[in-house]
């Protein structure tokens, strides 16, 4: 891996020194800011790969994170740990329980982080300019982090209504369009953006926490913002693993308005169907206390570790990869 990440590096600083004349690359820019002509379909490929891989190997335990957020759960869905319950599951529920919903996860993926890495890239270069005249910035990498967001839950949050149902214990749905038909009948269109106010409320603070993070760590790692595994690997899984942390409680409210789990919404008389993050608040507190907040924190962090990482790893990859193609063909 080390002598063929040499063979490409060597490769690229051959491309950008040949390309100066034309302006593609100057001499202190790395693969990380790619040149003008670049086309932004590199980023969306690069993207949508690492989305998808990023969402399908973990998502047995996203399954189980799903689960354990359950406000009053049934008795035979009460988990102790992350790995107790995948034993459980797949014992009593079949060995494919764990992936139910993952066909709706993986038609969102790949076009919401298209859109999510080819914004943050085009909007982050800009920023940085004006900011730090044209060196990294941490305010910068937040704010394209955010404004992509906003592009991806669009996307995603209607995968993520379903995925969740479909994840939880005792789901009444044969399959994936069986679910789609029956929200769209029962509940209307709405239900599914119903938690997309609280997804962007979670998400926006994730993601600029998740960018500042991983560009902090590589400026630790990798300071020369060279094509390095290792340093990818490392930086997103740090990054993941903050953000998971800090931001659990608005999953947890998420969840909730996803699932419209009736067991706690019954108990707390409520009829009809929870909206709107501010419910969301006080039904979780209501129901559990201050700790219901923090319920499949330890889910969420050991799902978004590995997942970041592998989705930083391959972006930066098929970046890469794609990147010293286009350079070779031009």
């Amino acid at each position: 891996m080390e002598l063929s990440s040499e063979r490409v590096v060597a490769t690229l600083e051959m491309s950008q020194v040949k390309s100066q004349d034309h302006g593609a690359f100057n001499s202190d820019v790395d693969y990380e800011s790619l040149p003008p002509h670049v086309p932004v379909t590199i980023h969306m490929t690069a993207g949508a790969v690492a989305g998808i891989l990023e969402h399908t190997v973990m998502y047995p335990v996203d399954s189980v994170k799903t689960r354990m957020q359950s406000l009053q759960p049934d008795p035979n869905a009460q988990y102790r740990s992350v790995y107790e319950a995948l034993k459980r599951i797949i014992k009593t529920e079949g060995i494919f329980r764990p992936f139910r919903g993952l066909n709706i996860t993986m038609l969102g993926a790949g076009p919401a982080h298209a859109l999510y890495f080819a914004c943050y890239e085009r909007v982050k270069r800009p920023l940085s300019d004006v900011i730090q005249n044209g060196r990294n910035s941490h305010l910068a990498n937040g704010i394209a982090g955010s404004v992509a967001t906003v592009l991806h839950d669009a996307i995603m949050n209607p995968a993520e209504v379903v995925k969740q149902r479909m994840q939880m214990y005792n789901s009444p749905y044969r399959g994936l369009w069986d679910c789609v038909r029956t929200i769209t009948r029962t509940e209307g269109i709405g239900a599914f953006y119903r938690s997309y106010s609280t997804q962007l409320t979670m998400n926006i603070p994730f993601q600029a926490v998740h960018f500042i993070t991983y560009e902090l760590m590589q400026e630790q790692l990798n300071p020369d913002r060279l094509y390095h595994p290792g340093s990818h690997i490392v930086s997103g899984a740090a990054a993941g693993a903050v953000s998971a942390a800090v931001t659990t409680p608005l999953d947890v409210c998420k969840t909730l308005l996803n699932t419209q789990e009736n067991v706690a919404l019954n108990s707390m008389n409520i009829s009809g169907h929870l909206s709107g993050m501010a419910n969301a608040f006080r039904t979780v507190y209501r129901v559990g206390g201050t700790a219901a907040f923090f319920k499949g924190v330890q889910a969420r962090v050991i799902y978004q570790m590995p997942s970041t990482a592998i989705a930083w790893s391959v972006y930066e990859f098929f970046k890469y990869f794609l990147t010293k193609q286009h350079l070779e063909e031009d």
